[in-house]
């Protein structure tokens, strides 16, 4: 049975820091390239950083360049999502997405907060 288990999230004030992890069970983490994406209240879901499975290549959205690192653990099977500088529009629900070919697989979200 896949599993794709978030935690870390949180409340947090603006210029904060919070590590997102998610945990995979189920599949062959190590094939699957992860991805994390967020969706605000009223807003449809954005990617935010994917890792690739070999390499470990990164990429990441615009918007959290430069504050947000995406790594990965195959051994632990674990995705991590570490946010710095957050700033009240990073406020969202963050999902784990672990992806390869036509398979494609989500977790159930955490709730991140940033607010005074």
């Amino acid at each position: 049975q896949v599993q794709l288990v978030e935690s870390g999230g949180g409340l947090v004030q603006p210029g904060g820091s919070l590590r997102l992890s998610c945990a995979a069970s189920g599949f062959t983490f190590s094939s699957y390239a992860m991805s994390w994406y967020r969706q605000a209240p009223g807003k449809e879901r954005e990617l935010v950083a994917t890792i690739t499975s070999v390499g470990g290549s990164t990429n990441y959205a615009d918007s959290v360049k430069g504050r947000f690192t995406i790594s990965r653990d195959n051994v632990k099977k674990t995705v991590y999502l570490q946010m710095n500088s957050l700033k009240p529009e990073d406020t969202a629900v963050y999902y784990c997405n672990a992806r390869r070919g036509i398979l494609d697989y989500w977790g159930q979200g955490t709730q991140v907060t940033v607010s005074s």
